[in-house]
């Protein structure tokens, strides 16, 4: 057994082939919930719908789950390598980009984690900081962050067994408090919600293809690193057991989410939770609870989703170990300065412009794996990805072109940015990689078979 399984037995993360798998259906499934609770769903929820957006609420609806459903697609895609040999994207990624190439694309990938690590906590603290005011009296939002920020940090830095833990419960928790809101919000504000939201006649046009590029977004990051993940889930079961459970974790918990924030921006016009709950709670206790619903969402969402993907990044880049990189990762959301992003008007810019560069990477990556190495990796491809010294050292630049590429392409039209750069990207990329000098190149599976004859 190597060094690096070695460690991966201890228990310590690494970026090692993942033989242990520690979640299995029931497990990857609550993960899923508590991951997909994503504060910003009530603020792009209330994007779609009257006064700001231009969909109704069937419109919007369907404009969420037909999202939820690419998504899921798009995960088990890219989530297959993962899923099959237990690599992690930083590693999976070095066959499209190279050692050094890939230290770029994964750099792009963490850094959107970061700043929402960092809004999210923001918001989980105040929330945290509205029940002490309630109950002792005590109004420092600043010192609810830092002693937020460091519970997520201790959590995340378990590993996969302890966000396991954490997922557990806290999706149960979600899931029960999800439902008693949208009741609450239904039973209190139906007559407004069927006048302001359903009878609006909307619209199907490109309002809402931008609005599912919304959502899109917010998951497009995931699409890349889906593998981070899929190497934990149990290796005896299926890819449609896979992508059930995709879906099933990210469209009711996605839609539940975005419902209420679209009701309560039809009938209130406010989409920041704490505010809307202070205004749509009936009374001290139902303000008490969803206000601990919001600390427990940030932290099942961060500690997932938020947490591992630049930790990851931060051990290949500066070799250093899983928790190193989860403190590393905390800090650096702290230095966000959150406080000013989560009020600002730039909120969806943010989004828009990270994905014009996520949906060209996500091509790339998809391109490589299925039509260049037909979904094989051999024992010895996989020891390659940790070689810095074989096939796959330096830059791919054929895989950077087409990323350059595919986003400009997205720049033509930012709402729907994701959508239009994905072809552009992974044609280029293919044609590079079959057609040009790149075909010969260490990074082509033809080129890679050339440099192992040398070797020998």
């Amino acid at each position: 057994m190597s060094k690096q399984e070695q460690q991966k037995v201890i228990g310590e993360e690494s970026l090692a082939p993942n033989h242990h798998r520690v979640m299995d259906n029931i497990s990857y499934t609550l993960a899923w919930i508590g991951g997909s609770v994503f504060i910003g769903y009530f603020m792009l929820g209330a994007s779609l719908v009257p006064p700001v957006g231009k969909l109704n609420m069937v419109q919007a609806m369907a404009c969420i789950s037909l999202a939820a459903l690419i998504v899921s697609v798009c995960f088990n895609i890219n989530g297959q390598a993962g899923h099959k040999y237990g690599i992690p994207f930083v590693v999976q990624s070095r066959q499209s980009f190279g050692f050094k190439g890939s230290k770029i694309t994964c750099a792009v990938r963490a850094i959107p984690a970061i700043f929402w690590f960092g809004i999210q906590s923001w918001v989980g603290a105040l929330a945290i900081n509205g029940i002490l005011i309630k109950t002792i009296g005590f109004d420092s939002p600043m010192i609810c962050f830092i002693g937020f920020q460091i519970l997520q940090i201790v959590l995340a830095s378990l590993g996969f067994k302890g966000i396991k833990w954490v997922e557990n419960v806290g999706g149960i928790v979600i899931v029960v408090s999800l439902g008693y809101m949208l009741f609450i919000i239904n039973k209190v504000y139906g007559a407004q919600i069927q006048s302001n939201l359903i009878d609006f006649k909307g619209t199907w046009g490109m309002a809402f293809w931008g609005g599912t590029t919304a959502f899109l977004g917010v998951f497009t990051t995931l699409m890349l690193n889906i593998g981070d993940y899929t190497r934990e889930y149990s290796k005896k079961s299926s890819n449609k057991m896979m992508f059930i459970i995709h879906l099933i974790g990210t469209l009711p918990t996605t839609l539940f989410m975005a419902l209420i924030g679209l009701m309560a921006a039809g009938v209130t016009g406010e989409w920041d939770p704490i505010k809307l709950f202070v205004e749509l709670m009936p009374n001290s206790f139902m303000l008490f609870m969803s206000l601990f619903f919001v600390a427990v969402a940030q932290i099942t969402t961060n500690v997932m989703l938020n947490v591992i993907p630049p930790a990851y990044v931060i051990m290949d880049i500066f070799k250093v170990s899983y928790k190193k990189g989860a403190v590393i990762t905390g800090i650096l959301a702290f230095f966000t300065f959150p406080w000013m992003i989560a009020n600002s008007s730039g909120f969806f810019l943010f989004i828009q412009v990270y994905s014009i560069f996520l949906g060209p990477i996500f091509a790339v990556m998809v391109v490589d794996y299925y039509m260049l190495r037909g979904k094989r990796l051999s024992e010895r491809d996989i020891e390659e990805l940790y070689d810095e010294n074989g096939p796959y050292k330096g830059i791919n630049w054929a895989g950077l072109i087409a990323v350059a590429v595919g986003a400009a392409f997205g720049t033509l039209e930012v709402q729907i940015s994701w959508y239009i750069s994905l072809i552009p990207a992974g044609l280029t990329y293919y044609a590079l990689m079959k057609h040009s000098a790149f075909s010969k190149s260490s990074f082509a599976p033809k080129g890679i078979e050339a440099e192992r004859s040398k070797a020998v």
